[in-house]
Parts: C-alpha cells; sequence; structure tokens
C-alpha cells in the first residue's frame, strides 16, 4: 500500500466529547489531550479554544474539531 492510497485521520486540537447526562447536561472539551472544561453550548467550545490561542472559523472542520457522540448541535441525551 503507498502512502496516498493510504486514508487521512485528522488529529485537531480540540476534542469535544459526548453527552454527560447531568442536570444540565455538558459535554468535555479536550485540547491538545488535555482536558480543558465543561461546554454546555457550542460558545463555550469557542471560548475555550480562544483561550488556547486557537481562532476557529469552521465548526464542521475536522482538521480543527472532533465531535464525539454528536455534532455541534448535539447538546442533549436523546
Amino acid at each position: 500500500m503507498t502512502e496516498s492510497a493510504t486514508p487521512h485521520i485528522a488529529h485537531p486540537r480540540i476534542l469535544v466529547l459526548g453527552v454527560q447526562p447531568t442536570t444540565p447536561p455538558f459535554r468535555i472539551v479536550e485540547i491538545d489531550g488535555q482536558v480543558v472544561g465543561e461546554a454546555r453550548a457550542v460558545t463555550d467550545v469557542l471560548e475555550a479554544a480562544a483561550a488556547f490561542g486557537i481562532t476557529v472559523h469552521d465548526l464542521d472542520d475536522p482538521e480543527v474539531v472532533r465531535w464525539v457522540g454528536g455534532d455541534k448541535f448535539t447538546w442533549t441525551r436523546h
């Protein structure tokens, strides 16, 4: 298998984990592999990124943010 035939796996600096079943629900945010806080809305993710000097232009870009257990619109458990 050649290098060009291997799939590209993104390793974004920001990882947003699945919704935690608490009241109120939240998602854990990791930056560069370190837990940096909880997010209850997408604005919390953007604020955490800014605190680490990361400007996010596109929340749907898998090179920038990886959403686990939902996307940027998932803030409650279904």
